[in-house]
């Protein structure tokens, strides 16, 4: 029960944050992909890693569709939390299949990047520690490891360098 609690809550608070970064780039700006989109010509003025990938998908694509699967990640989770039933916690194989469905997306949307694209690293290590997670008898409590809130913060910081704001 502590474990889905746990999540849950992290969950909200991670959600609220990635809100509260949209919110904010959507104050200074019209639009999240207005942001992108205004951060690109500075890196195409300046070929980088970010902009200009060598025989792979760019990092702002990689990141956009990070955060796309990292909010579908997020509500998949907290549906399954809000279904069990009072008391309980959400089922271990829900988790697992979440997570073992992150892993898979994640993983091939890595796999898509440039060998020496920082986000396809990040991508590539935060996959794997969901695998982890997801192949534990207590997926959700296995959730909860320094490791994979670290290679989070990687995803986050090597998006942010490529002008897409996603907190994982």
């Amino acid at each position: 029960m502590a474990s889905a609690l746990l999540i849950c809550a992290s969950l909200v608070a991670l959600a609220a944050c990635g809100e509260e970064e949209t919110t904010t780039t959507a104050g200074s700006t019209p639009s999240a992909s207005t942001a992108v989109t205004s951060a690109a010509p500075s890196a195409s003025s300046a070929p980088s890693a970010s902009s200009a990938p060598s025989g792979g998908v760019s990092d702002k694509k990689l990141c956009e569709s990070a955060k796309k699967a990292n909010d579908k990640f997020k509500k998949d989770a907290m549906a399954a939390m809000m279904a069990a039933p009072e008391g309980q916690e959400a089922a271990a194989d829900t988790f697992k299949k979440i997570f073992t469905g992150m892993n898979k997306e994640l993983s091939e949307l890595a796999a898509s990047g440039s060998a020496d694209s920082k986000v396809s690293a990040a991508l590539m290590q935060f996959a794997a520690e969901v695998a982890k997670a997801g192949a534990a008898p207590d997926p959700a409590a296995a959730a909860e490891n320094p490791a994979l809130e670290k290679a989070g913060k990687d995803i986050t910081t090597a998006c942010k360098t490529a002008g897409v704001a996603v907190i994982f």
